[in-house]
């Protein structure tokens, strides 16, 4: 049922679409439906019907799925066209259904990929998810007239990036080459190897894991200015203050993993008489690795956070935070979202790399097996 609605909806989205582009109404005639000139509502008809052929006869995916882009992509590239020939769309009809009928078709292309299991297009949904995202922020942040300085325009902020790519490099190189890769190593580090003298003496167990929960809750307003007291303006206090950040959830993990080996797994290593170090190495650690990767996957958010919070509090004229505060006061919003967007993509790289490396270091664990089943 569910299914059948949904298919009717963009059925009649699509018809409603190759209607509206086929009405031979000017676009002069402001406040009323926004048409376009005939080459550009041919073309919007053609991609529209190839939808609709799509949806009306039920082709398998190699035919289905390229009818669907090819009904997609002028839908999506209409209102574009208007905005850059600084048409005011914000009460055209026309327009924003072809923004539904683009929108409705990214959904289904996505709908088709998500059901193969090939690498690409599992790669291939999330691109899409997210040229959906920055396709209805453009044209809704461009098309209702938002001033920059409340959101500017994905567009908006790719310039700011060009303009400023010198700048945002040497940014880049001193919050995340510096600080972050640093204080990374060295928080994760010591937490490994302080979770290993835990597992050893019980007595750290009681005294060191309560401490730390008390530390963990401090708050990084709290410690970035004392690091930057104690270790100066530069990267080694935004690498003291990212080693506090990543050292718990790190031991916390680690500890929490070299407990999942279970009693009959440790019962056959003392039958075959093996120390507490052959033990450690050969089950424990093995069975506590994706537990590991897993804060290691947090910590690397948490390390580029704690960074750039840290340079809000005292930085050499350079870094992602530093750039962020005082483009702000300036309100250049767009450079403010570009130095975002370089931040999220190095967090997402960084995840990304750890996400790789766990895979080909766990592709024994139960669950990666179930999830390639």
């Amino acid at each position: 049922m569910k299914n059948a609605f949904c298919f009717t909806g963009g059925f009649a989205l699509q018809a409603a679409f190759l209607l509206l582009s086929l009405l031979p109404v000017s676009i002069e005639d402001a406040g009323s439906i926004y048409f376009f000139d005939q080459p550009l509502a041919g073309f919007l008809a053609l991609g529209s019907l190839l939808t609709l052929v799509s949806m009306g006869i039920m082709l398998p995916p190699r035919w289905s799925l390229p009818l669907t882009a090819a009904g997609t992509i002028p839908a999506m590239l209409a209102p574009l066209v208007l905005i850059g020939q600084d048409i005011d769309i914000s009460t055209g009809l026309a327009a924003w259904m072809m923004v539904l009928a683009a929108t409705h078709g990214l959904v289904r292309l996505m709908a088709g990929f998500a059901k193969m299991e090939h690498t690409a297009t599992r790669l291939l949904v999330p691109a899409l998810f997210g040229l959906m995202v920055l396709y209805l922020w453009e044209v809704c942040v461009r098309g209702f007239g938002v001033p920059k300085v409340l959101l500017p325009a994905p567009s908006a902020v790719l310039d700011a990036l060009l303009a400023q790519s010198s700048i945002l490099a040497a940014d880049f190189g001193q919050t995340f080459l510096k600080s972050v890769i640093a204080g990374y190593i060295m928080g994760n580090g010591a937490a490994f190897l302080t979770a290993l003298a835990v597992d050893r003496s019980p007595f750290l167990q009681k005294g060191l894991l309560p401490l730390g929960n008390l530390v963990s809750a401090i708050p990084i307003v709290g410690i970035a200015p004392i690091m930057v007291m104690w270790f100066g303006f530069d990267w080694p206090s935004k690498a003291a203050v990212i080693v506090i950040m990543t050292f718990f959830p790190m031991l916390i993990s680690t500890l929490a993993g070299l407990k999942t080996a279970d009693a009959m797994q440790k019962d056959l290593m003392r039958s075959y008489g093996a120390s507490y170090s052959q033990t450690l190495l050969n089950l424990r650690l093995p069975c506590a690795m994706p537990m590991i990767f897993n804060a290691l996957k947090l910590n690397s958010t948490l390390a580029l956070i704690g960074a750039i919070v840290a340079e809000f509090f005292g930085t050499p004229i350079v870094g992602m935070g530093f750039r962020i505060s005082t483009e702000v006061a300036r309100m250049n919003v767009d450079v403010v979202w570009a130095t975002i967007a370089v931040a999220s993509l190095a967090g997402s790289a960084a995840y990304g790399g750890i996400a790789l490396i766990e895979r080909a270091t766990t592709f024994w664990h139960p669950s990666y097996r179930k999830a390639r089943g």
